[in-house]
């Protein structure tokens, strides 16, 4: 690996250590504390749920624009996919949605450790970026949660 997938590598792991630490420290009734009053109005436990569809979803557009593909659809629209990723994963407890991730992230950090560093420099579309490079997509993906993660920090200090 390259210097700069070796830094996209640890910051991924990083992020993904700091999601687990705080999601596993949960107890019952915070997963079903208001994060987001919305509308849509999220819960702790739909925020895992997104981070675990944000993951993957963005793991596929990255893999498309690496294999030379233009990324996400023109068209996307986010919010209809993030309620339609609500829909799809709201069976789920919380404890199977975080191991879900925790795989999730596993598989993202393997298929960047297999990326070629010439290959980060490649463009396509990020679904609320719009075009942007390989590397910077895949710096938004740890970038998301650490976002999301500062709220949900926020929201635990206040309780």
């Amino acid at each position: 690996m390259g210097e700069r997938v070796d830094g996209l590598v640890a910051r991924l792991r990083k992020g993904g250590r700091k999601t687990t630490e705080i999601f596993g420290s949960l107890g019952n009734a915070q997963w079903e504390m208001t994060l987001y009053e919305g509308p849509p109005t999220w819960t702790v436990r739909d925020l895992l749920a997104h981070f675990l569809s944000a993951e993957e979803g963005l793991r596929r557009v990255g893999q498309d624009i690496a294999a030379g593909g233009p990324g996400a659809p023109g068209d996307l629209d986010y919010d209809e996919y993030n309620a339609t990723e609500q829909t799809r994963l709201a069976g789920l407890p919380p404890r199977e949605l975080l191991a879900n991730l925790e795989a999730a992230r596993e598989a993202t950090v393997a298929w960047v450790m297999g990326l070629e560093e010439a290959g980060l420099d490649r463009t396509g579309r990020h679904p609320a970026l719009g075009e942007i490079t390989l590397e910077t997509l895949i710096n938004a993906i740890y970038g998301h949660q650490l976002m999301h993660v500062r709220d949900l920090q926020s929201l635990l200090r206040v309780e």
